[in-house]
């Protein structure tokens, strides 16, 4: 499952009608250490909680930045247009452990209940079937993730089964090209 393409998509943005889907830059630490917190957007997290801005950086640099070189794909910034600044992420990432590949989302709770996480996933998972050439995806939500889980369900996966992930049950969906 996993694509070891070098970043074929260095200059990649995907634009929706409200969106630009662009890799992440080092102007992105600050927003995406905001954005974690609010305890709300934690919450909702296998992370337990607020991320010091020292994890974030590492993260956006180490595991983001080298997604992008290792696999050709990673986590994404999203921008409202409206506005040209961060908002939150959505994108793709190999899950070696579970040879899978994981679409993930998380926006500013400001965002919540207006459909970019909808519209953002349905980008990213239009971008893997298609110009990645995968042919399954997976989603893990927290049980109490009512607003992910209906997100999911939008984008047609399909609920497989339960799983522990960091520790904490959590729920897999899937779907296939």
């Amino acid at each position: 499952m996993e694509n070891k393409t070098k970043n074929k998509y260095p200059n990649l943005i995907i634009e929706t009608e409200r969106l630009l889907i662009r890799p992440f830059t080092v102007e992105d630490i600050e927003p995406s250490y905001a954005m974690n917190l609010d305890a709300e957007v934690s919450k909702y997290t296998a992370d337990g909680g607020v991320v010091s801005k020292a994890e974030i950086e590492r993260r956006i640099k180490e595991n983001v930045f080298g997604d992008y070189e290792k696999y050709g794909y990673g986590r994404l910034a999203v921008e409202l247009k409206s506005e040209g600044k961060f908002i939150g992420f959505t994108g793709l990432k190999y899950l070696k452990d579970l040879d899978e590949v994981d679409l993930g989302y998380r926006f500013m709770k400001e965002y919540w209940g207006k459909g970019i996480a909808t519209e953002s996933a349905r980008a990213i998972v239009k971008f893997g079937f298609e110009d990645l050439m995968l042919k399954r995806l997976v989603a893990m939500v927290l049980p109490e993730n009512i607003g992910s889980i209906n997100v999911l369900e939008k984008l047609n996966f399909q609920y497989e089964k339960d799983i522990i992930e960091n520790n904490q049950p959590a729920k897999l969906y899937s779907i296939n090209k």
